[in-house]
């Protein structure tokens, strides 16, 4: 007699009365922990801590991980605001990425704060699931998403490799399933010049404003010539110090963001050529520091894309017309450098906030309250659900769990 026939009580692994009291399972684990959540969003909300400075954000998100029994390692990888929060020991592992950095001078007009406490709900509602799905369960906690790269240093030190599935859900003012964003440099760009008496003495000053004024409209003019799918935008961060001085040190930030990397690293070479004509013109010395490696264009795992939208529109998610998604979904995201190594889904989840859109400070202010609260808690769900789908069109995954369950109920 076979293992089954004599344990009949064990359900089929990926039958759809399995499957379906397991997403019930998952919604009972989140509505439960519904309170804690919110709880958890609203304080990073009110505490908003910008790329790299992240500590009290990935303590708090750490400490509500353990608190279900996660085991949770901080600084991980030697990055200081960092985590890795794990539980289960099955074969497929899931990693769920939270971000919670914000924006200088904007706060939480990202929404990280969500991203953050539904990544923490997706694992709660998938920990108690774990051993009969033959689950290993990561919350990551990344930083520096807002142009620091953070994932990119953890897939340096060795992260993400072996997850068979990433994902994470990013709010936006409507639900979005796939994510097409932009890849994209960051650079630093600074001039340095000669200060001088602006009245008295102007001939012996070199003027290091000017060359960015110089650059600024070769950048504008380049722009006519440029495929419409491309993006070039910055601000300059230090302009001079007295109107009666030459300033001799000026600097900025610049993004330059292409359909891929291939094109990435062709367009930023025209980019470049146009800071390079300010230093030509004014006598400056150039200088261009990327602030992080390049953000790769996103490749998304279609079948668990799949799962998503299916399990949203059961959740009653309504989805974006396609020119509203069209508009709000060429962001970009470190996210995409872990989709080139893994099956990863990137869905976007609406706080209804429209006409106002991310990076705004109204953005932010719809980012708590009712609505990102649902927004939430059916993120966290949706997370969990898709989890459950992927092991239950496994066969190989599903035969593990399966052969876990019979092992267990024979002891």
């Amino acid at each position: 007699m076979s293992d089954a026939a004599a344990h009949p009580e064990a359900p089929v692994a990926g039958s759809p009365a399995d499957v379906a009291a397991l997403k019930a399972a998952a919604d009972a684990s989140v509505a439960a922990a519904a309170a804690d959540l919110i709880r958890l969003s609203e304080t990073l909300h009110a505490n908003p801590e910008t790329a790299w400075q992240e500590h009290r954000a990935a303590a708090w998100v750490g400490e509500a991980l353990a608190a279900a029994g996660f085991r949770v390692t901080p600084a991980y990888l030697g990055l200081g605001t960092a985590l890795l929060a794990e539980t289960g020991s099955g074969p497929t592992v899931i990693g769920i990425m939270a971000e919670y950095d914000a924006l200088p001078g904007l706060g939480h007009a990202c929404g990280h704060n969500l991203i953050a406490a539904s990544a923490v709900g997706a694992g709660l509602a998938l920990a108690p699931l774990a051993d009969e799905l033959g689950l290993t369960v990561r919350v990551y906690g990344t930083p520096a998403e807002e142009g620091g790269g953070g994932k990119i240093e953890l897939i340096e030190a060795g992260a993400f490799r072996d997850l068979d599935l990433a994902m994470m859900v990013h709010p936006a003012p409507v639900d979005v399933a796939e994510a097409r964003p932009f890849a994209v440099s960051h650079s630093h760009v600074a001039y340095d010049g000669v200060s001088a008496h602006a009245a008295a003495y102007p001939d012996q000053g070199v003027n290091a404003n000017d060359a960015f004024l110089v650059a600024q409209v070769a950048i504008g003019l380049l722009r006519q010539q440029l495929p419409a799918d491309t993006r070039v935008h910055g601000v300059q961060t230090v302009g001079g110090h007295a109107p009666n001085a030459i300033p001799d040190r000026t600097e900025g930030r610049w993004y330059v963001r292409a359909n891929s990397l291939a094109e990435l690293e062709i367009l930023e070479e025209r980019v470049n050529r146009c800071f390079e004509a300010g230093a030509l013109a004014s006598g400056a010395t150039l200088s261009i520091t990327p602030e992080s490696k390049p953000y790769s264009e996103f490749r998304t795992d279609e079948r668990a894309l799949a799962f998503y939208r299916a399990n949203a529109l059961a959740r009653g998610r309504v989805f974006a017309d396609a020119e509203v998604a069209g508009r709000m979904n060429r962001a970009s995201t470190d996210m995409g450098n872990v989709s080139q190594l893994v099956p990863a889904i990137h869905p976007y989840i609406g706080v209804d906030s429209l006409p106002y859109g991310n990076h705004q400070k109204e953005f932010a202010a719809a980012c708590v309250g009712p609505v990102a609260e649902k927004a939430l808690l059916d993120a966290a769900v949706l997370m969990a659900w898709t989890a459950i789908d992927v092991v239950a069109a496994n066969p190989q995954a599903a035969d593990a769990a399966q052969s876990t369950k019979i092992k267990e109920t024979a002891a």
